[in-house]
């Protein structure tokens, strides 16, 4: 007897179109989250899609799928690995190594889901971790989705400041006037209106010293007084600061992650269908795991390096001459 649900091939097997869109990821270096993300709709949604065991409607995830896949055509559509041919048969350039789009490493997702979190309960979240562990990356792709505000703080900012990048990121900001209070109270009274939004604070340490906590108040009150949910970010010592000085907003928070960086899996996964030499391999991963100076970024700024010189050379192998030629360019550790 013929299976209802034609969509699924069999229980557990993934439909044509959920191996379109796996191979279309796979030629990306792409993966579920950033669908997710890009077309607003549930990450498990389309997991549960791609592995074979969605079991409601599968139309609208399908229409997502197929726009992802047309959206993407143009630049992917047609990938090789290794040397192309062109119509006369002769070799053109290798096609070089590219990086992720986004990679599902266990903070990026923890980041993702502590803003998810916030959002949907009007929830107070922080979350921590050191330079260059991907904390700001991940919270920039967050804000892509609808009714997220993203700010990114900088020591010179002033009360004032923090007020108006608030009500430019909602999109008030062209009716602003008035002190401080009632600027405030306008931010309030729109999201009390306008449910469902997040506003997300970024490199918030540089909002709190021993000298002045007002600006954290600022957050704090918008917090205490609206529909909305906040997550606050920053480097280590902003869970210190906020412990010593802000108690009323310590006893706040609901979700806590503090970012650890990649890990030996992690780093093997994100480098997968790379042609690289065992030496280059242990210097790019000293680079990103070293526990002193090691982190994401000073992998990502490597490898941006990486890609250059095989560009320039025509070649697509990693080796250890061409690590070093690449750190050569940057400032030393």
């Amino acid at each position: 007897m013929e299976n209802v649900n034609t969509t699924i091939k069999a229980e557990g097997q993934p439909t044509e179109l959920a191996l379109q869109v796996i191979e279309r990821l796979k030629r990306m270096r792409g993966n579920k989250a950033e669908i997710a993300i890009r077309y607003n709709c549930s990450r498990a949604m389309v997991s549960q899609y791609l592995n074979g065991k969605y079991q409601s409607n599968p139309e609208k995830i399908e229409g997502i799928l197929r726009q992802f896949l047309a959206d993407s055509e143009a630049e992917y559509g047609d990938g090789a690995d290794g040397m192309t041919e062109n119509r006369s048969g002769k070799a053109t350039a290798p096609i070089l190594p590219q990086k992720r789009e986004a990679f599902e490493s266990s903070d990026y997702m923890y980041v993702m889901s502590v803003c998810q979190s916030c959002q949907e309960n009007k929830a107070l979240g922080i979350i921590i971790g050191k330079s260059g562990f991907g904390k700001t990356y991940a919270l920039k792709q967050y804000a892509r989705l609808q009714r997220v505000a993203y700010l990114e703080c900088d020591g010179t900012m002033s009360c004032k400041d923090l007020v108006e990048d608030i009500e430019t990121r909602l999109g008030i900001g062209g009716v602003s006037s008035g002190t401080i209070r009632k600027r405030v109270n306008r931010i309030r009274e729109f999201l009390n209106v306008n449910k469902g939004y997040l506003i997300i604070i970024d490199e918030a340490d540089k909002l709190i010293n021993k000298y002045t906590t007002a600006k954290m108040e600022i957050i704090r009150g918008i917090f205490d007084q609206s529909e909305v949910g906040i997550v606050i970010a920053g480097e280590l010592r902003l869970e210190v600061e906020i412990k010593s000085y802000l108690d009323r907003f310590a006893n706040r928070l609901d979700f806590y992650y503090r970012l650890h960086g990649l890990d030996t899996k992690e780093l093997k996964r994100y480098m997968e269908g790379w042609d690289i030499t065992e030496d280059a391999a242990r210097e790019l991963a000293e680079r990103a795991l070293e526990a002193r100076n090691g982190c994401f970024r000073l992998l990502d700024r490597t490898l941006n390096n990486v890609i250059r010189i095989l560009k320039g050379r025509q070649e697509t192998r990693v080796t250890m001459d061409i690590v070093r030629e690449a750190s050569s360019l940057m400032m030393p550790r």
